[in-house]
Formats: C-alpha cells, sequence, structure tokens
C-alpha cells in the first residue's frame, strides 16, 4: 500500500482509493477472469459493473482460467482473480509460492466427463487409449481432470488434449475426441445448449472423490449433477471443487473491505453461476482453505457476523 501525491490509497495495480479536493482519473482495478463466455468470465463482468457501480474502475481480463490468474496475481497483472481451491491450495503449499490472499469462497464447480449418449464408455477406466479433451491450457479443469485421470489408473493412457469448452464441443462434435471434462456451474449454459441438439452422457465420477481427498486434501466433495441437466433423467455423482475469489497479500486493507463489501450487498444482482447451493453465502464464503482470508475481507465478515 502506498499513498499518492493527492493522498488517494493506491493499490498494487494502480487503482487509487480514498477522497481529495483534486483526484485524478484512478488505474483500473484488474480482475482476470478466465475463457470468453465461461462463468468467471460471466460472473467477473457482473462483478465489475457492481463495483463500477460503488465508484471503482475496473478492467476485466479474459483468461485461460485458474492457474493462469494465480500467476497474474503473482507477478502484478491482476489485482482480484478468479480460481478453483485446488489450484489455489497447489499455489499456497509450494515452495516460493505467491503471497495471495482471499476476499471469499464463492460457488461449487461440478466436473462434468462429457460423451455422446451412443458411447460404450461407461465409466473413466474406460478412457484407456482414447483421445480426450482435459480442458484449456492454465485452466483449473485441466487439474482436476489430469488428477482424476492418475487415480484412475489408465492403462494404456488416454490421450490428452487440452481444449477449451468450445474446442471441446466442436472436437466432439468431429470425432477428434471421445470425451471431455468440463469443470463449472450447472448447467454451464454452453454445454446445455449443445446437449439440446446433440444427446450427450455425463460420466459418473463420484466415486473417486475419496480418492482424491487422500492424494490432493479436502478440496474435492462428493456431489451430484441433478437429474434433469443436460437430458440426464437422474442425478449423475460427480466430484466438486469450489471457486475462490483471490488477490494478492498486499492489496490494502481498506481496499479487501470494501470489495468484500460490494460482492455481498450486491449478491442478488450477481447471480453466481447456475448450481445447486450456488448463491453467495457468507457462512460458505469465509473456508478458502490453505488461503488465508485478507484481513480486509475477514473485518467485513466479523461485522456481519458480530
Amino acid at each position: 500500500m502506498r499513498l499518492s501525491r493527492r493522498g488517494l490509497l493506491v493499490l498494487p495495480g494502480g487503482m487509487a482509493l480514498g477522497c481529495s479536493a483534486h483526484p485524478g482519473p484512478p488505474a483500473p482495478l484488474r480482475v482476470a477472469t478466465g475463457p470468453a463466455g465461461g462463468p468467471y468470465a460471466q460472473f467477473g463482468s457482473r462483478l465489475a459493473t457492481e463495483l463500477g457501480h460503488g465508484g471503482l474502475a475496473v478492467r476485466v481480463l479474459t483468461t485461460g482460467g485458474s492457474v493462469a490468474n494465480l500467476a497474474m496475481l503473482a507477478d502484478g497483472r491482476a489485482d482480484l482473480g478468479f480460481t478453483m481451491a485446488d489450484s489455489a491450495d497447489d499455489a499456497v503449499n509450494a515452495a516460493n509460492g505467491p503471497a495471495i490472499a482471499a476476499i471469499a469462497r464463492l460457488y461449487m464447480n461440478y466436473l462434468h466427463l462429457v460423451v455422446p449418449t451412443g458411447s460404450p464408455v461407461t465409466t473413466p477406466g474406460q478412457l484407456a487409449g482414447h483421445t480426450i479433451s482435459v480442458g484449456a491450457n492454465g485452466s483449473g479443469t485441466a487439474v482436476t481432470a489430469l488428477r482424476l485421470l492418475a487415480a484412475v489408473g489408465l492403462h494404456p493412457p488416454a490421450r490428452t488434449l487440452r481444449l477449451d469448452l468450445e474446442e471441446s464441443i466442436e472436437a466432439l462434435l468431429a470425432g477428434r475426441v471421445q470425451a471431455f471434462f468440463w469443470s463449472g456451474g450447472v448447467s454451464t449454459p454452453a454445454l446445455a445448449a449443445f446437449a439440446r441438439r446433440v444427446p450427450v452422457r455425463l460420466i459418473p465420477l463420484g466415486s473417486l472423490a475419496p480418492a482424491l481427498r487422500r492424494a490432493h486434501g479436502p478440496v474435492y466433495e462428493s456431489t451430484l449433477v441433478p437429474a434433469g441437466q443436460y437430458g440426464s433423467r437422474r442425478p449423475v455423482p460427480t466430484v466438486g471443487t469450489p471457486s475462490y475469489l483471490l488477490c494478492p497479500a498486499a492489496l490494502p486493507y481498506d481496499a479487501a473491505h470494501r470489495i468484500t463489501a460490494m460482492l455481498f450487498e450486491n449478491r442478488d444482482r450477481l447471480e453466481a453461476p447456475d448450481a445447486p447451493g450456488s448463491r453467495l453465502d457468507l457462512r460458505y464464503a469465509i473456508h478458502t482453505g490453505a488461503v488465508p482470508l485478507h484481513p480486509g475481507a475477514a473485518r467485513y465478515y466479523r461485522s456481519v457476523y458480530g
């Protein structure tokens, strides 16, 4: 934190907060989101709008996802970023990991393993020797998918491609992949639209959650994709991973408090990505695993809890 010559509070990315008789235009708060059209990009755009209504200049950055966002927070290219919990825990626990903190735990991501309805594949173990997309470079989907495949232990191993959701859908249609992974809300609009055109199935993954927890910690949960999603008549067991909103640990105290307050005071308009229990919840928000809450965010939660 530093003060500008006008007495404004200046964030690491150059954003200024405060009052002055002659304030200049503040540099925008940079929010690292995810691929265009994805849930992080959509939620990030709505968050930027609400922060803008609160007087903060915001620039939304389209990125590859969780891993890319963590790198941007670490090297000063972003002031806020969305990431999945497993990627965030990895970063914090790594030697010389980035100095990051959490604003909030947001909503649950559901791991989807998608195949055409007519596919003979009914379990992840049957992917041996197939070509599959594990998610885009820099995405949290790829981190979780590769861990799940390692837990399955495919022999022979699958051939993996790094494709985003739209590319994965196109590759499945063209027969270049036999399955793809995606992690997001339920339902994910682009995937739901695809399923209305082309019948697909989700492969059950829930039985692998205990193995993932044993290997990588409690960031993985057993959960269900509800019946009726993507044409399924029954709930599909899968693996859930929370999303976090993170910031550099050096983000000024007052800025983190203000952003946290605006996040929850405007949560009805923010509309977290669709998922059971996805509504932003203060009791849920403080549980950020290995990533410490920013003191400014913690102050807001204490003020609400009393």
